[in-house]
């Protein structure tokens, strides 16, 4: 029987897609669940709807609850995080509100920028407790962490936890794959893709469509054509305020496409978000408060959905393209898989630092995660994610060696950032979002607690 833990199960919605996810293979259906939150009211809306879903899709499934970690972790053979520290209120709305007072302006702040230092700052502490559990009481389970900002964390836990066996798993790649494939009206089934980076600025070194004679035609000439005569992107479904001009005008500038959204994109470079530029805001789209947005109407609408679940005898949902399963059921069953994911760098991207995250093609099977080199990024992609991984690293580094300089240090660096404040603006608002966020953050980073630069 296979042990799945999910801390942080109280993100009801994707633990619920997630476990929905295992619990279609056919050799996960007797898995045991548990469900580990220090929310009782989140936890009980997790249990109520993964217990449906298991009565739903593999009655032999045994679900659990626990608001001790250590304890829900005992034995696990996978482990799952999806928290966010500090959620929505206060500390997302801290990270937008207290920047726009210093004129910078942002789209999603979850991954770089100073909204993605900050939640680096606070998030890391706590990944690092549970990786202390799992080597307490179940050393050889595989984490599969899906918490942002996914670069910095990963980096994190492998430079202090280099024993645990971990994964940072995103979807961007399959689901950029999946919106390049709408653009082009071929289906996903046809189109064959390698590419390899950091999270988030990952890059297509292959997009190809398969041919009936069985070769592969290069879609890149069709891309960069479609944008040159105005037909792609197409419009978005999904979200209408997110068009997708900033990463085709990457492409052409690049001669690549990269994996992560453009809301996202625009604010990991100096191009597109500048203050006396509105002209660029409307010209590619750059939906500005993107984040708060998104999680004000994910609220409203789980309000609906959590009462609707209350009151049905069955929930099922379908296969979703998230990779925790996949990978779940290959090194299970030893059937084969190749998953894109983050792991520390030991030469899988040769031209970026040892010990970085790198978001690579990765084997599963009986044997785990077997990840594979990436050896021809173009240097100007390679040069561009560098502009990234600067920040990376002086977060890791603040958090390593518990010195709040080098907090200061990656908001400098970072490409937004450096682009619309000056020093002594950095600065202030640095400190300004440490004295905010408080008792979030470890106690080393708060300025009540040491003299400020």
């Amino acid at each position: 029987m296979t042990t799945i833990t999910f801390i942080g199960a109280g993100s009801t919605v994707f633990t619920k897609n997630i476990a929905g996810d295992i619990l279609h293979w056919p050799a996960l259906k007797d898995a045991t669940i548990r469900l580990m939150d220090i929310n009782p009211a989140r936890l009980e809306e997790s249990q109520i709807v993964v217990g449906k879903l298991a009565a739903t899709l593999a009655p032999a499934a045994r679900i659990e609850t626990h608001t001790d970690q250590r304890q829900a972790l005992d034995g696990a053979d996978f482990v799952i995080v999806c928290f966010q520290i500090g959620g929505y209120e206060p500390c997302t709305v801290t990270d937008f509100e207290v920047p726009k007072v210093f004129g910078l302006r942002q789209t999603i702040a979850d991954t770089l920028g100073i909204g993605g230092i900050m939640r680096g700052l606070r998030t890391v502490p706590h990944l690092w407790s549970i990786c202390e559990d799992m080597l307490a009481v179940c050393p050889e389970a595989l984490l599969l962490q899906y918490v942002n900002p996914m670069a910095i964390n990963t980096w994190a836990i492998g430079a202090k936890y280099p024993k645990i066996r971990q994964v940072g798993l995103c979807h961007s790649v399959q689901g950029t794959a999946g919106e390049l494939a709408r653009d082009l009206d071929i289906p996903l089934e046809e189109i064959r893709y390698r590419c390899g980076g950091i999270n988030h600025m990952a890059f297509y070194t292959k997009f190809e469509h398969r041919q009936p004679d069985g070769s592969y035609k290069d879609l890149y000439p069709a891309l960069r054509q479609g944008y040159l005569d105005g037909c792609f992107p197409k419009p978005s479904a999904s979200n209408p305020r997110c068009p997708n001009k900033v990463r085709y005008e990457m492409l052409m500038r690049l001669g690549y496409f990269v994996t992560e959204s453009s809301e996202h994109f625009a604010e990991y470079t100096p191009y597109f978000i500048k203050r006396d530029r509105p002209d660029l805001i409307e010209k590619f789209g750059i939906p500005l408060d993107e984040y708060p947005k998104r999680c004000v109407e994910q609220i409203a609408r789980w309000e609906k959905e959590a009462e609707k679940y209350r009151r049905v005898d069955t929930i099922f949902v379908k296969q979703s393209h998230e990779y925790a399963s996949q990978i779940i059921n290959s090194v299970v069953t030893g059937t084969p898989s190749v998953i894109y994911g983050n792991i520390r760098n030991k030469g899988f991207v040769p031209q970026l630092p040892e010990g970085c995250a790198v978001e690579v093609p990765v084997l599963v099977d009986a044997n785990g995660l077997q990840p594979t080199i990436v050896d021809d990024l173009a240097p100007q992609c390679i040069a561009l994610m560098r502009t990234n991984i600067n920040v990376q690293e002086l977060t890791v580094e603040a958090l390593l060696t518990e010195n709040p300089e080098h907090i200061y240090h990656a908001a400098m660096l970072d490409p937004h950032t450096a682009a619309e404040l000056d020093l002594d603006q950095i600065w202030s608002l640095t400190n300004e979002l440490l004295t905010a966020h408080g008792t979030w953050l470890p106690e080393w980073a708060r300025p009540t607690a040491r003299s400020v630069a």
